[in-house]
């Protein structure tokens, strides 16, 4: 036999890949303390936290307007299933954190969609769930944006609804040309 049939089987890595963007990283770099272009292994039973204090956080930011503790990603299975999944958790006593368009207060938190935006003060984070099999641990993967990820990325199922029947009421707009007036009594 040979060494290549006694391998083990190789598994794949859950990899949450971070796109950060500030209008003032240029002139105050407060993404300086992140590996950016390099994935990072997290164990699974380990909080991954953003902030400004490296004592406690992972991932620091470079700014007196970031929270100690700014907020934390939990790798978790849902329960009677084989999923793995973030939660996200608001850790900051003084500033809401968005995800999408979900407004997090201090200690909410709520499940990561696989791909959405995590905002806060003039943060803009893209944050996409690339899905694996490992227990253990997971990776990430950061990028730096060059501009602003709201104007950057067409994300339109990320900012507008989508109503219960799948067709999104821009499809129509586009269709017709001008604006139609109606009476409130039709």
């Amino acid at each position: 036999m040979s060494s290549f049939e006694e391998a083990e089987t190789e598994e794949t890595v859950t990899c949450l890949h971070m796109t950060f963007y500030h209008p003032c990283q240029e002139e105050k770099m407060m993404f300086r303390c992140l590996n950016f272009g390099k994935r990072e292994q997290v164990r699974a039973d380990e909080m991954a936290k953003f902030g400004r204090d490296s004592n406690i956080c992972r991932y620091n930011l470079m700014d007196t307007r970031v929270s100690r503790i700014q907020f934390s990603l939990q790798f978790y299975r849902k329960l009677n299933s084989s999923e793995y999944i973030f939660e996200i958790k608001n850790l900051s006593k003084r500033t809401k954190l968005t995800v999408n368009q979900t407004e997090l207060g201090y200690l909410n938190k709520i499940d990561l969609p696989w791909k959405c935006i995590i905002c806060f003060g003039d943060y803009q984070i893209l944050a996409e769930v690339q899905e694996g099999e490992s227990v253990d641990y997971f990776e990430t993967y950061l990028h730096l944006a060059e501009a602003p990820i709201l104007q950057e990325r067409s994300l339109p199922s990320l900012l507008q609804p989508v109503p219960e029947n799948g067709i999104s009421s821009s499809i129509f707009l586009s269709q017709d040309k001008s604006p139609t007036e109606m009476d409130e009594n039709e």
